[in-house]
Order: C-alpha cells, then sequence, then structure tokens
C-alpha cells in the first residue's frame, strides 16, 4: 500500500474555555492529520521530535495507537517537549501560546523509505524554520526525488508575523517543491497582505504549483488547477465544538481522497479531472467537519473504521 509520511512539530495541546483546562491532547499541524489517516486505515509514519519527558512520551505513544509508525520521532535526551495552550472564543476559534525547549544542537532525521506515489504532507513554521531548514528541505528533496507527490500547507500563524521577510526565501523554495498547496485566507492576510483567491494564485503560486486550494474557514473552498480551471465548494453550516484540528484535517481529508481514488504521480503532473478534485475536495470537507463536531484534534476512531472500510474496498477495486 502507499503510504503517507508527515513531517512536523509535535505538542500538547492544552486546551481552554473560559478560562478553564478542559483537556489536554497530543497535537501538531501533521500530527494531527496524520492521527486522523492512521485512523482511517492509511499506512502512515511521522517524522518529529519530542523531548525525553512524560510528554514525549504521550505524543509517541498516541501516534502508536493510532496505528502510525512512530519510530522516525527524534526524542532529545535533555530537553522538554513543546506545550501549546489554546484559548477557545465564543466562535470555538482557538488563540495559542507556545512553550518550547529549543535544544542547542538539531538532529539529522532519519527518512522512511520512499517510493513513486507516496505522499509528504509537510507546513506550518516547521517547514520554514531556519534551524532545521537544512534537515527539511534534504527530506522534501529527497522525496521528490524518490517519485513522491508533496503537498504543502502553508499554515503561517500571526505570531510569526514578523518574521515574514527572514522566512520568504525558504516559502519560496517550499512552493516551488510542492505539487499541491493549501492556504487559509489569514496565512495569505499576514503573509502578502492579500485576501482574493484570483490574485493570491496569480502573483504567489501558480508561478510555482499550479495546483491550489484557498479555504476561509465556513466561506466555500476556491481551486485553481491546471489550464485555468477554477471552482468553488461550499461549506455545509456544522455546529462547531472546536476548530484547533479543521485545516489540519482537510488536509487528511485531501490526502485520504487521494488514495482512496488511486490519484497518481502521473495524473498530479498531467492535470486532475473535475471529478476527480470533486472527489478529494468533499473528503477534505468531510475530514474537517468531523474533526470540529468534538474536542479532539483528529477524527473520531468511530469515523475512522468507517473511512478504512471504504478504503480496503476502494483498493480492492482497484487491483481486481
Amino acid at each position: 500500500m502507499r503510504k503517507v509520511i508527515g513531517i512536523g512539530e509535535t505538542v500538547l495541546d492544552i486546551i481552554f474555555r473560559d478560562g478553564q483546562p478542559i483537556s489536554a491532547i497530543p497535537g501538531g499541524s501533521a500530527y494531527n492529520a496524520i492521527v486522523s489517516l492512521g485512523r482511517s486505515g492509511v499506512k502512515a509514519s511521522m517524522i518529529s521530535e519530542t523531548g525525553n519527558d512524560r510528554v514525549g512520551k504521550m505524543i509517541t505513544h498516541f501516534l502508536e495507537e493510532n496505528g502510525v509508525d512512530a519510530s522516525y520521532i527524534h526524542v532529545y535526551p535533555t530537553s522538554k517537549s513543546p506545550i501549546s495552550l489554546a484559548f477557545l472564543n465564543e466562535r470555538n476559534d482557538a488563540e495559542y501560546i507556545f512553550y518550547k525547549d529549543h535544544p542547542n544542537d538539531r538532529i539529522e532525521y532519519v527518512y522512511p523509505d520512499i517510493y513513486p506515489d507516496d505522499i509528504v504532507l509537510f507546513g506550518s513554521y516547521f517547514a520554514l524554520n531556519a534551524v532545521i531548514r537544512p534537515q527539511v528541505y534534504a527530506f522534501l528533496d529527497y522525496a521528490r526525488q524518490r517519485g513522491a507527490i508533496l503537498y504543502y500547507d502553508v499554515n503561517f500563524r500571526s505570531s510569526h508575523r514578523d518574521e515574514v521577510m527572514k522566512i520568504t526565501p525558504n516559502l519560496l523554495e517550499n512552493l516551488e517543491l510542492a505539487d499541491i498547496v493549501r492556504g487559509s485566507s489569514e496565512d495569505f492576510e499576514i503573509l502578502f497582505k492579500q485576501n482574493d483567491a484570483d490574485a493570491i494564485y496569480q502573483s504567489q503560486i501558480s508561478f510555482y504549483t499550479k495546483k491550489f486550494i484557498y479555504t476561509r474557514a465556513a466561506e466555500p473552498v476556491e481551486l485553481r488547477a491546471d489550464g485555468g480551471f477554477q471552482k468553488q465548494y461550499p461549506v455545509s453550516p456544522i455546529e462547531t465544538v472546536s476548530t484547533i484540528g479543521a485545516g489540519d484535517n482537510f488536509n487528511a481529508g485531501i490526502v485520504y481522497g487521494m488514495i482512496k481514488n488511486g490519484i497518481t504521480r502521473h495524473e498530479i503532473d498531467n492535470g486532475l479531472t473535475e471529478a476527480q478534485w470533486d472527489g478529494v475536495i468533499q473528503s477534505g470537507l468531510q475530514f474537517s467537519a468531523e474533526c470540529c463536531g468534538s474536542i479532539n484534534n483528529s477524527v473520531s476512531v468511530e469515523f475512522g473504521n468507517k473511512q478504512k472500510k471504504e478504503l480496503e474496498a476502494a483498493l480492492a477495486a482497484m487491483e481486481e
């Protein structure tokens, strides 16, 4: 089976409502998506780092119990694992405070074997951070050379607003490496002071990649792709409990949809059909909506089991 490799930060999310902690869940942008994919029957691995502490053990164990290969998590022997405080407002959107104990020496990541049509999911500040950029770039370049599909979620937080100029070269490299770019209106407002999908696509994205997904919370998803293809996808109204993992699980659904629908490197290079795009975007919306209905950062085990059965049936049909 094709596999998905996530590379990104790991944290323990402590979630607050009305000033009181209500939950503590392992998280991280790529991490949340990878957990959902593991629950949904996708063969998945996570490349990251933790401290040598109780939180780090929780983060690693949570991956393993959800079917994700955690053998590429590097443990720093003398550092503490990162913590994130997420404060939910009346709309159940979160504001964050991050606490990180950065080690002095950065490690060289051990790579999993990568084969053509595997999918690499990367993004957020982890994919821009100058401290670990040589290792992250080397892995992404290796994956690209091995024929993997690279999915980039920009996911740029306002807490790094003052670093935009500094990280721009790394951002442009990521756009150049990526096959599909997904970003939110908040990302591009911070990075480029733009909030129009067409303007962003024409001025910032299309030179690097033709496949662009633009999300705007509860507003329709905007797609721009090869040959001038564009389409809007409405977001069904739902009652949210937490939006913390909404974007991460949208990414998970897109990746799941690509595997379920047998979308390969060849098809990515030659342009997806409208029906193929419809399938993967709807999968993204479905995963995102499921996650927003609970306090968890990923889809539920019950939802994942249902997706697992559908995936098994789809893959079996492809083999016939």
